[in-house]
């Protein structure tokens, strides 16, 4: 049987790109992955069979080495976490929850801010000195600089990666950007509620270069709960505090209660890292609250 990748998933369909031909076939799930509750994800690495018209029916997935449940995507390499400075304003909160996250499931995020074109660039440097600090590559965008654009594609070389971030952000329009042929849907910030609107439905691969990148719909909170992360997740995931954690008194220290604690020691020096800590501990109360039952 031909085996190829899932690059698009939409209406109960899965379209699979055969490896050697790179044909699309348009494909359902056999019966079997329903009784195994089992879904097929963009991303998938599969088994198929075709049949008329070019249509067919995946048999088999092989092993993923990681998932993403929002977006829905598996075995993905690196996930450019896509904020705009400026329109919707640059969202320190939701950078750590997105980084929490991404490096709860040990993928590489990469922060590209985008319309840099709208601030000046002192506006934003205590942020990106910060992040840069801690060991995270920080791109700096804006559409019509072609080459902070040929820099983007420089990252996605060879890789399969996500564009995620909050709606309105300029996700869309930095693939179109990549390429115009995407021809992605784009809108405008909707001035009323100071963000964007969805206009992403799906999530499908597009081809960059030698790597795949996939557009998700925009979305502005991420429910710790669901992505099953627990307090000692979200310390580890932390990487500057797990970096220090071994300096405090305690091993396996949350960074809250505990004295001689190597991470709370560093507060009132930086407004940026004072900051992250305050997301921190709110995002440490929020799974707390949540009494979160892991399998």
């Amino acid at each position: 049987m031909p085996r190829g990748l899932i690059i698009k998933a939409l209406s109960g369909f899965y379209y699979v790109e055969e490896e050697q031909s790179k044909k699309v076939y348009k494909c359902r799930g056999r019966g079997v992955f329903r009784n195994q509750n089992i879904t097929p994800l963009v991303g998938d690495d599969v088994t198929f069979q075709i049949e008329a018209n070019d249509q067919g029916y995946v048999t088999k997935l092989d092993k993923r080495k990681n998932v993403l449940v929002r977006p829905s995507i598996a075995n993905v390499d690196q996930v450019l976490l896509v904020f705009s400075v400026k329109s919707p304003d640059f969202n320190q909160v939701l950078l750590d929850r997105f980084l929490a996250v991404i490096e709860s499931r040990f993928i590489e995020p990469i922060i590209i801010l985008s319309k840099m074109d709208l601030i000046k660039e002192k506006e934003i440097e205590s942020f990106v000195n910060y992040y840069a600090s801690i060991g995270y590559k920080i791109v700096k965008t804006s559409k019509s600089d072609k080459r902070s654009i040929q820099n983007v594609c420089e990252i996605l070389e060879d890789k399969i990666s996500v564009l995620a971030g909050q709606s309105g952000v300029g996700k869309s329009s930095l693939l179109n950007a990549i390429n115009p042929a995407f021809e992605l849907n784009t809108d405008d910030i909707s001035k009323a509620l100071g963000r964007g609107k969805h206009t992403t439905r799906h999530v499908e691969l597009y081809k960059v270069g030698n790597g795949l990148v996939a557009d998700t719909p925009g979305f502005s909170s991420l429910d710790f709960r669901e992505l099953e992360i627990d307090v000692l997740v979200l310390a580890q995931s932390f990487v500057d505090y797990f970096e220090l954690s071994s300096n405090c008194k305690y091993r396996g220290c949350l960074h809250i209660n505990e004295p001689k604690c190597a991470v709370k020691a560093k507060l009132n020096n930086d407004f940026v890292y004072d900051n992250r800590y305050n997301n921190y501990k709110n995002f440490h109360e929020e799974i707390k609250n949540q009494k979160v039952i892991y399998k």
